[in-house]
């Protein structure tokens, strides 16, 4: 980028990704637009779906929502493509790539916990894991106001103004550690729940085995754990001048260990039904939730087998003999 007369200011450190090109930065970007429109229209497809089967999944929503936030993403990228010198519209483009990734984090979380509840009812339901569980939610939060600022800040800074260039790098830095351990926040909840001895009162909830629930969660964690891990050790490597990037910074590793990655997830969670598996009733505040509904469709098939077994002896004692059925 050529020097600005004015603030945002070029940026003298590469960063992911570089600087797009027409090729191959479009044709790549097209292509996962296309995706991504897709698993929008399937998520979206699903929730509506269910909100006229008065079936409640607001996860199907987050993925509709980071969807469309990639596709924004990679049309501004390609817009950057096609005007590389326009610094704002290359300012716009990074902070939305920082954001959008971090509705997967917060919805493992949200599996996480369903599933340490349903296994470890005590521990799952403790008070005080609560309280982690808001304040993650309340770090992705802030995280993401961090790494904007830090985008924004930096764009707006004279180059000159080291001191200030090297708060933007640490409040860079402070919100991929953060969002790193909000991405392993699941599997240690999952390694809990499978490692801890098992408790008499478990509870089952949504379809599938709890094996099966498990699995899905385990993968979908391990690769937001690879994202969030490639970009907090990005934020900790050693600057590079733009003019010298690193091999991370190259398109392969962005479209690779971002895009791809969660294209992969998304794909996942999508095709194994998360609004089905990890399903639980409205207004699940207290141990037993869970199988609220199961118990009480239960209790309904049994009272209902019980009044056809009732209705069965009364027409056999109502109905009329036969002739010479009492004659021995």
């Amino acid at each position: 980028m050529a020097a600005a007369a004015g603030p945002p200011y070029p940026p003298l450190t590469a960063s992911l990704g570089g600087l797009p090109a027409v090729i191959p930065d479009v044709v790549v970007s097209a292509i996962f637009i296309a995706l991504f429109l897709g698993l929008a229209v399937a998520n979206m497809a699903i929730l509506q779906a269910n909100k006229r089967r008065r079936h409640r999944f607001p996860v199907s929503g987050m993925l509709f929502g980071l969807c469309m936030a990639r596709v924004t993403t990679l049309i501004l990228r390609i817009t950057w493509a096609a005007a590389p010198r326009n610094v704002r519209l290359g300012l716009a483009a990074n902070i939305f790539v920082n954001c959008g990734v971090v509705l997967l984090y917060a919805a493992n979380l949200v599996f996480a916990l369903r599933v340490l509840r349903a296994r470890q009812p005590p521990l799952g339901w403790h008070p005080a894991l609560r309280v982690l569980v808001w304040a993650t939610y309340a770090c992705i939060v802030a995280s993401v106001v961090m790494a904007m600022t830090s985008a924004v800040w930096n764009a707006y800074t004279l180059p000159g103004d080291v001191r200030a260039k090297l708060l933007c790098r640490t409040l860079l830095q402070a919100a991929s550690t953060m969002l790193l351990v909000a991405a392993a926040l699941p599997l240690l909840f999952l390694a809990l729940a499978t490692l801890l001895p098992r408790r008499y009162n478990e509870e089952s909830f949504g379809r599938g085995s709890m094996l099966a629930k498990m699995l899905v969660l385990a993968l979908s964690a391990l690769l937001c754990l690879a994202i969030a891990g490639f970009k907090a050790a990005t934020a900790w490597a050693p600057a590079r001048p733009i003019s010298a990037p690193a091999w991370y910074h190259s398109p392969a590793p962005f479209y690779l260990f971002l895009f791809t990655l969660e294209l992969v997830d998304l794909t996942l969670l999508t095709a194994s039904r998360v609004d089905q598996r990890f399903y639980v009733p409205d207004g699940s505040w207290n141990p037993g939730d869970y199988s609220r509904d199961r118990r009480l469709s239960d209790t309904s098939s049994k009272r209902e087998v019980a009044a056809v077994g009732r209705r069965r002896d009364e027409d056999k004692m109502g109905s009329p003999r036969e002739p010479g059925q009492d004659v021995l």
